[in-house]
């Protein structure tokens, strides 16, 4: 299966679950469609003024610029964020 095939698989099991649940999506993967909600992506992103990453819950919440709160539910990216412990003294 290529790499195209399997976004677009996971788009679709993504839709078909909210349509379970009545809700309508959108799918962007390609194109000129994907390139507007990337773009949207980085600009939403630069307005984070806070990060607060829980691990152990799996989520990641974001504090924007106006004050507004964001919150990511993911297995990997709490990990991402989070820097490894250390026991060395710190300056």
């Amino acid at each position: 299966m290529s790499k195209d095939d399997a976004v677009k698989q996971a788009a679709e099991r993504v839709l078909q679950l909210e349509a379970e649940l009545e809700a309508e999506g959108d799918a962007r993967t390609g194109g000129d469609e994907l390139a507007f909600a990337r773009a949207a992506l980085h600009e939403w992103v630069e307005s984070v003024v806070a990060v607060v990453a829980s691990p152990g819950v799996g989520r990641v919440t974001l504090i924007h610029s106006n004050g507004r709160e964001s919150r990511i539910a993911s297995p990997d990216l709490p990990f991402l964020l989070s820097r490894p412990a250390s026991f060395e003294k710190q300056g």
